[in-house]
């Protein structure tokens, strides 16, 4: 098979004594690194799709980084989150730019709710009266920043919360923004990322971003991706959840309030006696408030913790809830005939106005029959609610997308399936004709690590497993000196589990500090974690990927169970009624697919280096009395089984000694 001249480059690069031996202290070389590198490169040389799954070590940012900077081609690069796009943008591309001394222009762009937007802090530092002081404090903190920054990009505060109350009154979305009416425009944050991602040889975004454009055409993005040569999307298991969140359509109660508390303040700064704003901006969010109660019904008051889904048509069928939609859309309806009589007086108002006729044609939207293919529940939380309707997944829309875009597709991630075809992911993404790599860890998993599954052990059904799982969960903590993550998979088991360690280690004479999610911010709870050298962290489902913790400091992972789709949630069940229509067994299609993702997940956080050594547990015996369980086995690393309890302590306490060796 000929070799391209970027095939050639790319091979170089990586090579023993290439750019990156001599540039990066910490560089080896991979094989499984320059496999990928080079399918990367092919896929750019063809303009061709590639789905390459890299396992934990591989190398995967340099993999995709290299072939498309030497490419020359212009690039967008799209992660899953804001962070990892930071990540990208402030380390890992000057730092290869500079390696290869190429001269290449790069830029960050992120949604509108990230940017400063100057119009609305100079109407929150007229209107907004904060009751609370650390709210007051931040606004202050905003002010004194914004005089200084040029991105306007609200990552650079150190400190500030990304889910401060303060946010979404200093930062524009689609439907408040005046566009080129507003007076800050020439000077507006949003527009000039926009303008440096266009002049850009290499953009970096995130999925949200992407989807959030194929929804809107309101991101930059409609007139950015068709201009770039190559799109690489990383940590693409991420991607069709992403877009399926901005592929549906919402109305929560949130929307409305931020409506309510805008028109109040315009109306009462700008057009005071004009309408009666107090009474309007009351009626939307008695409507909204109203909704919320006649939906959640019974569990009103039930203090659940997180966000709880219900079934659509328990709801949708009964004259209260159909009432409580026709009421709010009234409110809206009045809200906008208001509005409009004002239109002339600024842009304020006209933009108000079709948020409220927006908001009003939701509710309309709602109260009629969902459109074939599509999905609703209704997300509760403890103050506030959302409709949802959604697409089973994304396939068609990114089918769309690649065909009017031809150009190199790129998708990677340490978890894309359980198969050679990695169809967990091109199913769901209409990805089936794509090139599929699976390229695996180069960790020696058989000497680091060892897999415990207690062939005695309440089922996960029982009353008994928690309890259970917590006191294993010690045992191993004390063994290993801390060190050691419990992952549940739900919200109620992360709570029996961290009281019952709680307790557990509340008599010893040296006792193991409990961490729990929920108990401080994530990022604040993994650094006290790491810090604390006799530690436990129990954490939920955003513990499961995304934490990199090396060396000593993680040496256990203990997983509650198998983690199976909730069968009760609708999107599962609309999924597995699509499957069984299709003739297909939705257990092994689907419940055990997801479950096999989700647990390479889980486990990927033991170990993180060539020097890591770590103990994983799954507190659930069908792991090994199931026929499903050899599946979900062979989509774990390559891990040395234990058998009894004894051993897996054994084995803790034997790593345990070890860290002043290494």
């Amino acid at each position: 098979m000929p070799v391209s001249p970027l095939q050639d480059a790319v091979t170089a690069v990586f090579a023993a004594g290439g750019t990156l031996s001599r540039t990066e202290t910490q560089y080896r070389e991979r094989g499984a690194q320059l496999e990928l590198a080079l399918a990367v490169a092919d896929a750019i040389d063809q303009r061709s799709v590639l789905a390459a799954e890299a396992g934990t070590g591989v190398g995967k940012t340099f993999a995709y980084l290299v072939p498309v900077l030497l490419s020359g081609a212009r690039g967008l690069i799209s992660t899953a989150t804001k962070s990892l796009q930071d990540q990208l943008f402030l380390r890992d591309l000057p730092r290869l730019r500079e390696a290869l001394s190429l001269p290449v222009t790069v830029a960050l762009l992120k949604g509108r709710a990230s940017y400063l937007c100057l119009q609305r802090l100079g109407q929150a530092r007229q209107s907004t009266q904060f009751s609370d002081r650390f709210a007051l404090r931040s606004l202050a903190r905003i002010e004194e920043w914004a005089q200084r920054t040029s991105s306007g990009d609200l990552a650079e505060l150190e400190g500030l919360d990304e889910r401060s109350p303060v946010i979404p009154l200093v930062s524009s979305t689609r439907e408040n923004c005046l566009g080129g009416d507003c007076p800050q425009y020439r000077a507006c944050h949003v527009m000039k990322a926009r303008r440096e991602a266009m002049a850009a040889d290499l953009v970096v975004v995130n999925h949200h971003l992407f989807f959030a454009d194929l929804a809107l055409r309101d991101t930059g993005m409609a007139e950015l991706l068709p201009s770039v040569d190559v799109a690489v999307f990383d940590e693409a298991h991420q991607l069709a959840e992403a877009g399926i969140a901005f592929l549906g359509d919402t109305l929560g109660t949130a929307q409305l309030f931020d409506f309510a508390r805008d028109l109040l303040a315009v109306g009462l700064a700008q057009a005071r006696g004009l309408q009666d704003w107090q009474a309007l901006a009351q009626a939307c969010e008695h409507a909204a408030r109203e909704l919320r109660l006649v939906a959640a019904g019974p569990l009103q008051g039930s203090g659940a913790r997180g966000s709880l889904k219900l079934r659509w048509d328990e709801r949708a069928g009964r004259e209260d809830f159909r009432q409580a939609l026709a009421d709010l859309g009234v409110a809206c309806g009045e809200a906008a005939a208001a509005l409009d009589a004002v239109a002339d007086i600024s842009p304020d108002f006209s933009k108000l106005a079709e948020r409220a006729q927006i908001l009003a044609s939701r509710a309309q939207r709602f109260s009629e029959a969902a459109e074939p293919g599509r999905v609703r529940w209704i997300d509760l939380m403890a103050q506030s609610l959302r409709l949802v309707e959604s697409p089973l997944d994304v396939r068609d829309a990114m089918r769309e997308r690649i065909a009017a875009a031809p150009k190199a597709w790129i998708f990677t991630s340490a978890t894309l399936g359980a198969d050679e075809r990695l169809r967990w992911f091109t199913e769901q993404t209409g990805l089936d004709d794509a090139r599929t790599l699976r390229v695996d860890s180069p960790f020696d998993y058989p000497l680091n690590a060892r897999l415990y599954v207690p062939a005695r052990f309440p089922k996960p059904v029982d009353p008994g497993h928690a309890p259970a799982v917590a006191r294993l969960a010690a045992a191993c903590a004390r063994a290993a000196g801390g060190r050691t993550f419990v992952l549940t998979t739900t919200l109620r088991a992360l709570t029996a589990v961290a009281d019952a360690l709680q307790a557990d280690f509340d008599g010893d004479a040296e006792p193991i500090v409990v961490l729990t999610q929920g108990s401080a911010p994530k990022r604040q709870l993994l650094q006290r974690f790491i810090d604390t050298p006799r530690a436990v962290l129990v954490g939920s489902q955003s513990f499961w990927e995304g934490i990199d913790v090396s060396g000593e400091a993680l040496q256990c992972v203990i997983i509650d169970k198998l983690p199976f789709p909730p069968p009760n949630d609708p999107l599962v069940e609309a999924r597995v009624k699509r499957l069984e229509a299709e003739g297909r067994n939705a257990f092994n299609d689907y419940f055990v697919a997801e479950a096999a993702v989700s647990l390479k997940q889980g486990a990927g956080r033991l170990i993180r280096s060539e020097t890591d050594r770590g103990l994983l547990v799954i507190c659930d015996p069908r792991m090994t009395a199931m026929g499903y369980g050899q599946k979900l086995r062979r989509a774990l690393p390559p891990m040395q089984p234990l058998h009894e309890e004894s051993e897996a302590l054994a084995w803790l306490g034997e790593i345990a000694a070890l860290p002043a060796m290494w």
